[in-house]
C-alpha cells in the first residue's frame, strides 16, 4: 500500500485556505458563543458546569495561573511568548480529557460584556473552559447575568 503521507507537499505556500471550511468554522464558533451566552443568561453561573471535569480544570488553572485576571483579559499578555510557554503544556494536558480541546473558540475579553467583534479573541477550547470556569466560580459571570436581567426588565 502506498504511503499517503509521501504525497503531501512539504511547502506550506502550496496550500490555500478553503473559504467554505473557514465559513463552517466561523459558524461553529459563533454557535458555540451564542449557546454559552444563552446559558449565562439563564442559569446561575456558579451552578453551571461546562465539562465533566470542571473541578480539575479550575484547580490546575489556578495552580498554574494564580494571578491571571479573568475579569478583563489582557490579550497581548495572554498571547505573549512567555505566557504561551505556560499555556501550551496546560492545554496539551487535556488532549485526551476534553473533546476538541484545541478547537478555536471565541472568548469574551471583558467578562461583563457581550460577544461582539471588539470584545472577543480566539483561543483554544480548553483555554476558554479554564477562563470561563474561573469566571463562573469567582463571580464575574454573575455580574453579567445581573446586567442581562436588568436590561430585560427595562424593556
Amino acid at each position: 500500500m502506498e504511503n499517503q503521507g509521501m504525497n503531501l507537499d512539504i511547502n506550506a505556500d502550496n496550500y490555500i485556505n478553503d473559504p467554505q471550511i473557514e465559513i463552517q468554522w466561523a459558524m461553529k464558533a459563533f454557535q458555540h458563543a451564542e449557546i454559552h451566552y444563552n446559558l449565562l443568561s439563564a442559569i446561575d453561573p456558579k451552578l453551571l458546569k461546562l465539562t465533566k471535569i470542571d473541578d480539575i480544570i479550575y484547580e490546575e488553572f489556578r495552580q498554574l495561573f494564580k494571578n491571571f485576571n479573568v475579569d478583563k483579559i489582557d490579550v497581548d499578555f495572554m498571547k505573549s511568548a512567555e505566557q504561551k510557554e505556560l499555556w501550551r503544556p496546560f492545554c496539551e494536558n487535556y488532549k485526551e480529557k476534553v473533546e476538541d480541546y484545541n478547537m478555536g473558540t471565541l472568548l469574551r475579553i471583558d467578562a461583563t460584556g457581550d460577544y461582539n467583534e471588539e470584545n472577543t479573541t480566539l483561543v483554544p477550547r480548553i483555554q476558554f473552559f479554564a477562563i470561563e470556569i474561573a469566571r463562573n466560580r469567582e463571580g464575574q459571570n454573575a455580574i453579567l447575568k445581573e446586567k442581562l436581567k436588568k436590561s430585560s426588565t427595562e424593556k
